[in-house]
């Protein structure tokens, strides 16, 4: 009798994995389907579909309201994306391409704190911290606050790409005379360029669409897009909140493709 060859174990080959996966994914975008379905609805009823129309979308364009919002959401993730990419890109340099010697893995996880502390917690401190220092600036408030939430979702990237990318190249410019910024300019920033984009537009999507900081430090006339929806939504569910939400799905889902485009250039890339 022949002995048997053992396969090594495949999880992929699981009885039943393919069709509870399919399950799954139905039941977390099946809503969302749902959602941009009846945005397009021409009856004013949420759950009753009467054909296809844009009038929503044409309502919520004309609604200075959902404007003044919007365009606060948007100078708020512009400004909270640029400082947290600067410094984001400028921490990840210290970390991985300076001098620290100790005490590394907790600056590290003290950077990090954002993505593993409830949102809420985070909020809730941010709005104490305001309050003791008597700062009470509107925009400028959310602001610092969106930028210290993104840092880590800009410095993730950079710091992953200067680990793979080694520092062959830039002790090869060393060697060659040129000094700390032409090697900046000419070598670490054009590998680190698709990496910074990336991390810039995972900020900008995350400051785009957070709701709990927002609605903690907003005040009067510094109202954010998600912050209105809410309020929206106290009164019910609305056909135009189904458009603003298909709106802010669909900037979301354009800014993560690209993230992810940009990701897998880069490393094909190198």
């Amino acid at each position: 009798m022949s002995a048997r060859v053992s396969r090594p174990f495949d999880w992929r080959r699981t009885p039943g994995l393919p069709s509870f996966t399919g399950a799954i994914l139905i039941f977390l975008y099946a809503p969302l389907l749902i959602l941009v379905l009846y945005s397009f609805n021409a009856s004013k009823l949420v759950t009753v579909w009467a054909g296809f129309s844009l009038r929503w979308f044409v309502q919520v364009a004309n609604n200075d309201d959902i404007r003044s919002a919007a365009l606060n959401s948007i100078i708020i993730a512009v400004a909270a994306t640029i400082a947290s990419t600067v410094i984001a890109t400028a921490g990840a340099l210290a970390l991985e391409r300076g001098t620290i010697r100790f005490g590394r893995g907790i600056v590290t996880g003290m950077i990090a704190m954002p993505l593993v502390v409830p949102e809420i917690v985070v909020a809730i401190t941010t709005l104490v911290f305001f309050s003791l220092l008597g700062m009470h600036y509107g925009l400028l408030n959310l602001i610092i606050a969106h930028t210290v939430f993104c840092i880590p979702f800009a410095l993730l990237p950079v710091q992953a790409r200067l680990r793979d990318m080694g520092g062959t190249l830039e002790e090869a410019g060393r060697d060659l005379y040129a000094d700390e910024w032409r090697l900046f300019r000419h070598i670490t920033l054009p590998l680190l360029a698709p990496a910074i984009a990336a991390g810039a537009i995972m900020a900008f999507v995350v400051s785009l669409d957070d709701f709990l900081i927002s609605m903690m430090v907003s005040s009067a006339g510094s109202t954010t897009l998600p912050v209105y929806v809410y309020g929206m939504m106290r009164l019910g569910v609305t056909p135009e909140v189904n458009a603003i939400s298909t709106i802010l799905l669909v900037i979301s889902l354009i800014f993560v493709a690209t993230a992810l485009l940009v990701g897998r250039r880069y490393r094909r890339a190198f």
